[in-house]
């Protein structure tokens, strides 16, 4: 993207958050840039006509008068000006977060969460990056008000002296380079410190969480993640002191430099107006012009800096908005029906980068409508990742995925979604009331509280949560809550935290209950998911979860994975993979009469539970 197209990008968000204040800044800053050359032609007005043959009231007054409205103007107008930029900062903002997190929220699928770069650039793009647009704006502005100015008084210079108006003028050049070097050398700086930032920020996350709270308290791992996260800020320390010091040097450099043209400037126009070549007020216009082309140019300078490197910043942000999607939507739809028949995978072929082995390699196997089939295998088998194609969280590399014979790449990943219901082994626990962290299983039902209470019902997690402060209205966070009212951290599993607050904290069972809550306001969706859904819970709560769901989705097409193979005994079709492929398939009893992997796999997980006293 060219520069000027990044900048009209920048101008025209800025103008959509709030074009009157656009306006408004744009009329302020030209009243600024105007109001300095008009003092000081009031100010050489007023001495030349004090100093003349016959000085009056009638004279003077006029420049005075000028003079004084020119004060007042740039009085007021300064906090005016504040006031209009924090404004629009604020609205340009807004505008710029929701564009940014609509770019990512249109990212459908995983792979670009996994990528370092991309999020490297999103790091870049929302921390200064979201309020660079309007900064892009108020550095134009300044831009043009020093342009104001400096072609002012190099046009009022002109008329007393060309010779030091060129020097003056020549002597920004290499201040001009020398910004723009030091504005490449911070947005480098920026990106080079970003990989930095984002470790520092995850072992401060983890020193500063409930979630790793336990684990480095017991193993003695805070000293060593502390020294951790002050390594990372100390690397990133070295890259800004090195910027700073390259910057201290330029700067002083260009200091000395205006110092030397302003001081020469200023002699000169002593020396002349001693011989008589100059009048008082001519005196007065030098010294004021000299320093304003100073300050002027090196505004201007400054402006042009910051707009390149807020540019290059705002570069990141664009790059993020145009990041193509990693699941392509089809350019004709198809209508995806209701599933009567079966979800069948053809020759499905998935890896998650091109250097990463296969992790299904041409798994064949279909999933009839109306049944409940459970995915059975070792660690690291292809399970996951199965039901990961299934909600078109990525798409295969090869072969397809067909629903009653329509590629699931063929329909919209929106409309796939709203038909199927999953709760995940890795399922969120969200610092929201418990009826919202339900909720947000369909929004249409956020607010439906009976909806959401008979979910909860459903999941067998309704009487933990009415026993809580405010019951569906309690608070389940540590985060966000005056006073928690937390689990006993001797017997987390068992018991909920109760009391008379307004907040609380699940155990591990519960939370785990509440996600499936989550899952069931979509009980009635063409494709339940049920990735480890009791893996947390004692043996009375996963046999009580699982005849609930058997209930309430019997005649419905359900997907189960566990580890607990109990808990597939009266699936209607198991399916064992192994290595990315599907090496068996049949019912309970069919799998166990075959003698195969499966038949071992629950043998062995079943004799566990038998004892020799009784076996005798």
């Amino acid at each position: 993207m060219s520069r000027f197209a990044a900048t009209r990008s920048a101008v025209l968000l800025t103008w959509q958050a709030a074009p009157h204040l656009v306006i408004g800044r744009a009329l302020v800053m030209v009243v600024q840039g105007v109001a300095p050359l008009a003092a000081a032609w009031c100010t050489k007005y007023t001495l030349d006509r004090l100093t003349g043959p016959d000085p009056t009231v009638a004279l003077v007054a006029p420049p005075v008068l000028l003079l004084a409205l020119s004060a007042l103007l740039v009085g007021v107008l300064s906090p005016v000006d504040n006031y209009l930029g924090n404004e629009l900062g604020r609205r340009a903002g807004l505008v710029a977060r929701r564009r940014l997190f609509d770019a990512v929220a249109g990212l459908q699928g995983l792979r670009r969460f996994e990528d370092p770069e991309f999020l490297n650039r999103l790091r870049v793009a929302d921390s200064p990056g979201s309020s660079t647009p309007c900064q892009l704006l108020s550095e134009l502005l300044s831009l043009g008000k020093a342009l104001v100015v400096v072609s002012g008084f190099v046009t009022s210079m002109l008329t007393l002296s060309p010779l030091v108006t060129g020097v003056v003028v020549l002597a920004a050049v290499p201040a001009v380079l020398a910004q723009l070097a030091m504005s490449r050398r911070r947005a480098a700086l920026l990106w080079n410190t970003s990989p930095l930032e984002r470790r520092e920020i995850f072992y401060s996350s983890l020193l500063t969480q409930i979630q790793a709270a336990k684990e480095i308290r017991l193993f003695g791992l805070a000293g060593f993640l502390g020294d951790r996260m002050l390594a990372e800020r100390r690397s990133a320390d070295v890259l800004r002191r090195g910027v700073d010091r390259r910057d201290f040097a330029t700067q002083t450099g260009l200091a000395l430099l205006a110092a030397l043209v302003s001081g020469a400037g200023l002699v000169w126009a002593a020396f002349t107006a001693v011989g008589g070549s100059l009048t008082a007020g001519d005196l007065t216009m030098v010294v004021a012009a000299v320093a304003a082309l100073q300050s002027g140019i090196g505004g201007a300078v400054m402006a042009v800096a910051e707009l390149n490197h807020d540019l290059l910043v705002f570069e990141h942000f664009r790059e993020v908005e145009r990041t193509e999607p990693d699941l392509v939507e089809p350019a004709r739809p198809s209508a995806l029906p209701v599933l009567r028949h079966a979800i069948e995978f053809r020759d499905v072929w998935f890896r998650y980068g091109e250097d990463l082995p296969w992790v299904l390699a041409g798994v064949n196997l279909t999933i009839p409508a109306g049944s409940a089939v459970g995915l059975v295998g070792h660690n690291g088998a292809g399970k996951s990742t199965l039901v990961k194609l299934l909600c078109r969280l990525y798409d295969p590399t090869r072969g397809a995925i067909l629903w009653d014979g329509v590629d699931l790449r063929d329909v919209p990943v929106a409309e796939l979604r709203l038909r199927i219901g999953a709760v995940f082994q890795d399922f969120m626990c969200y610092d929201l009331t418990a009826a919202e962290n339900i909720g947000l299983g369909d929004l249409s039902a956020i607010t439906d509280l009976k909806r959401i209470e008979a979910a909860g019902r459903n999941a067998g997690v309704d009487a933990a949560i009415r026993s809580l402060g405010k019951g569906y209205r309690t608070l389940l966070s540590r985060n966000f809550a005056d006073e928690a009212v937390e689990a006993d951290e001797s017997d987390e599993d068992d018991e909920a935290g109760e009391g008379p607050g307004s907040t609380a904290f699940l155990s591990g069972g519960q939370w785990q209950k509440l996600a499936t809550a989550r899952a069931m306001l979509r009980e009635d969706r063409d494709l339940m998911i049920l990735d480890e859904p009791s893996s947390g819970l004692d043996a009375d709560a996963e046999h009580d979860l699982h005849n609930r769901l058997r209930s309430l989705r019997r005649g419905r097409t359900s997907v189960l994975i566990s580890h607990r193979l109990g808990a597939l005994r009266e699936a209607d079709l198991i399916i064992t993979l192994s290595e990315g492929r599907v090496i068996e398939q049949g019912s309970h009893h069919a799998l166990l009469a075959r003698s195969g992997v499966y038949a071992g796999l629950f043998r062995k997980q079943a004799s566990g539970y038998q004892l020799e006293e009784l076996a005798q």
